[in-house]
């Protein structure tokens, strides 16, 4: 575990901090100071999938509100900790929103291929309970490559090229999902065969 910054690395951040108001670049010292400190935060708390975007994100938000930084209200550190701490919550929140709205897509009756098919049959089993449990159980990348399969239309080669990964990933993680997802509805495939 790290230890806290002393007082002189404090004042330093602070420093950091309001001199990169009028000189932006600046800023790139706090990260190169506490990218790994939040990174192995956001990995505990939301595994290492996430971690290196929502540390980004973590990032981008302090330095777009790097003016409102109070130094009377705690340390650059905490501060730093704070907004990826509401990273970690605005992430949680989105990700169930997305699955909650796909628990609530209705199938249409046109269906002009197989892929638009697939679409439709997940789209109509989406309303069950036990889907949007087995979706919010997958790992991301599983997860990932079912919504660019079944709503995005993409073929195991353009999930590749989209989530820069082998093909044999995909398969791999379209296997692996497709195992979780029938434990979970009780050996029912909810897409038929993909």
């Amino acid at each position: 575990m790290t230890a806290p910054p002393d007082a002189n690395d404090v004042l330093e951040d602070v420093t950091v901090v309001e001199r990169s108001l009028d000189d932006p670049e600046l800023f790139a010292l706090l990260y190169d100071r506490y990218f790994k400190e939040v990174y192995r935060y956001l990995t505990a708390r939301l595994g290492s999938e996430h971690a290196e975007d929502l540390v980004a994100d973590s990032f981008l938000l302090a330095f777009n509100g790097r003016h409102g930084f109070d130094p009377q209200r705690g340390t650059v550190r905490s501060w730093l900790f704070g907004i990826a701490t509401n990273v970690v919550a605005r992430h949680r929140r989105r990700e169930g929103r997305r699955l909650n709205a796909l628990s609530k897509v209705a199938a249409e009756d046109t269906a002009d291929g197989h892929e638009d098919r697939l679409t439709l049959q997940l789209a109509a089993q989406a309303t069950r309970p036990e889907l949007v449990r087995g979706l919010k159980g997958l790992a991301k990348g599983d997860r990932d490559v079912v919504f660019l399969l079944v709503f995005g239309g993409l073929g195991y080669g353009e999930i590749a090229t989209a989530l820069d990964i082998p093909a044999g990933t995909v398969g791999s993680r379209i296997n692996r999902a497709r195992r979780k997802l029938r434990k979970a509805l009780g050996d029912v495939n909810p897409i038929g065969e993909w």
